[in-house]
């Protein structure tokens, strides 16, 4: 195998439960398949991806998808519990590891390849967006006293897939100072350990499926994407 292959963990063993629905936002329904299966296809298509992890919950429906040539494992008491599971069964000739939210079915080949090709050039490297909103910290819950108000232009939040190389990720696992549940991203286990990290440009089509409204979104960025150039 050569340096640029690539490996894909897809974390799919939450509970969904910010989203509401009972059978979880990955198997809704999004233009004619379940969500999980767009964000599979994705990485299925592309020509450097060697192999694919998912981690699901032992009786999780998802088992029972079409899924094509992708290797399942158990997932984790929390997201970053599964990847690690996930990591451990990346073939160890696979150089680079891609991270991606199962819940993000719309990420373009062209953000796969921006990523990618940061994370060689860097190490590790993961799309971001702006911050558009004002943010302020305060003790939660709310109603509470502000703290101080962040200055929003060296915010940019975050999305998958996030890539790195497979051995200095493993190595971060084995060093992180925090227990993983209280990780919030993958980036910041390699912070942890010492190793730097780089932000290119995300999409705002790339929205993680949390709430039914982002799932009317996701339609609405798909209709735009098949719909005809305006003349």
């Amino acid at each position: 195998m050569s340096n640029s292959d690539l490996a894909v963990i897809l974390p799919a063993a939450g509970a969904s439960r910010r989203y509401g629905a009972s059978r979880g936002k990955l198997l809704e329904t999004l233009a004619g398949k379940p969500v999980l299966l767009h964000s599979l296809e994705a990485f299925q298509k592309h020509p450097s991806v060697r192999f694919i992890a998912l981690a699901v919950s032992p009786d999780s429906e998802i088992r029972s998808l079409p899924l094509g040539d992708v290797h399942l494992c158990a997932g984790g008491e929390s997201r970053e519990h599964s990847v690690l599971n996930a990591l451990r069964t990346v073939p160890e000739t696979i150089k680079w590891v891609a991270i991606h939210d199962a819940a993000r079915p719309l990420v373009s080949a062209e953000l796969i390849d921006r990523v990618f090709r940061a994370a060689i050039a860097n190490g590790a490297a993961a799309p971001a967006v702006a911050v558009s909103q004002t943010i302020k910290e305060a003790d939660a819950p709310l109603p509470a006293k502000v703290v101080r108000t962040m200055s929003r232009h060296r915010l940019w939040a975050l999305q998958t897939p996030q890539i790195c190389g497979r051995e200095e990720l493993l190595d971060a696992f084995t060093k992180c100072p925090i227990p993983l549940e209280q990780v919030t991203d993958d980036l910041q286990i390699l912070e942890l350990a010492g190793h730097a990290t780089f932000l290119v440009p995300g999409e705002e089509s790339n929205l993680k499926i949390t709430t039914p409204a982002d799932l009317q979104l996701a339609e609405f960025f798909l209709r735009s994407r098949s719909a005809p150039p305006a003349r």
